[in-house]
């Protein structure tokens, strides 16, 4: 008898980690998780498993990669977990995990008050300045503050503080209608439809390394910085992990890993991931 409970102890402590996730989506061992592939370098879609991408599950064939990937395979290999990404779209990523359709969606996200409405975020797994994106030849190149961006169109990506804070803040902008994706928010401008664009450092970093006739315009810590209040900026600078309210479990085993990470880890993650995306032709 004493054997038979020694092994059934032994049993329920090596069964105890997924029993503490039980609620948390992942007691299967799969980390199911989602992101556009489309808003390099965060996440990208390539055609093979080059640099450790890995497959996207509803679309065969091809692989996702970028910091958002590198990031989830950190967390999986901490907790034994396997990793499956998705392929969504942006508007989709809020509502897939408060159905449950994912158990997480790593995708850039700002750890903004209106979302976490909507759901728990773990994180930050990144903090990231706002700056503005325009041609070197531009008039506004040489621009020292958003006041010297007057007159100038712009646009940002739809439902970002980009777009629906930053750009307002320009006295005498011509804001033109919202990109939908960063892609195509960049494309507006690669194009000439507009004179400059308004988003996140490593978005513009990237954007960058794939557009060389662009430059970053970072006016923070000056006066000619976009203004926000303390709360404000920390929730729009700030880049989590959103899944569904109350999962305290899965959320907890997340920030155990990403709290062994230091702020010069992620940029140096985020300078990886800026090396290696796909370069435009």
């Amino acid at each position: 008898m004493k054997r038979i409970f020694a092994l059934m102890t032994a049993l329920m402590m090596c069964l105890m980690p997924f029993a503490a996730l039980a609620d948390s989506g992942v007691e299967d061992g799969v980390l199911t998780i989602a992101m556009e592939c489309a808003y390099a370098p965060y996440n990208w879609i390539q055609g093979d498993d080059s640099n450790d991408a890995v497959p996207i599950a509803n679309v065969p064939g091809s692989y996702a990669n970028g910091y958002d990937v590198m990031i989830a395979k950190k967390i999986c290999e901490a907790n034994g977990w396997q990793l499956e990404v998705f392929q969504s779209d942006w508007d989709s990523l809020v509502p897939g995990v408060q159905t449950g359709t994912f158990d997480a969606v790593i995708a850039g996200q700002s750890m903004t008050a209106e979302r976490a409405e909507q759901v728990d975020f773990a994180g930050p797994y990144f903090y990231a300045t706002i700056v503005c994106l325009t041609k070197a030849d531009s008039a506004y190149a040489n621009a020292q503050g958003i006041s010297d961006l007057a007159g100038g169109s712009c646009t940002a990506q739809l439902a970002t503080i980009w777009y629906d804070t930053c750009l307002p803040q320009i006295a005498g902008a011509e804001i033109m209608p919202g990109a939908d994706t960063a892609p195509a928010m960049l494309m507006a401008l690669e194009t000439g439809m507009v004179d400059f664009i308004c988003t996140d450092m490593p978005t513009a970093q990237g954007a960058v390394a794939a557009y060389p006739d662009l430059v970053i315009l970072d006016f923070s810590g000056t006066d000619g910085d976009f203004q926000f209040t303390e709360e404000e900026r920390a929730e729009n600078v700030n880049i989590g992990i959103s899944m569904m309210k109350g999962n305290s479990e899965l959320k907890e085993a997340i920030d155990s890993v990403l709290s062994t990470m230091t702020v010069e880890d992620f940029n140096a993650l985020m300078a990886y991931a800026i090396e290696i995306q796909p370069l435009s032709e």
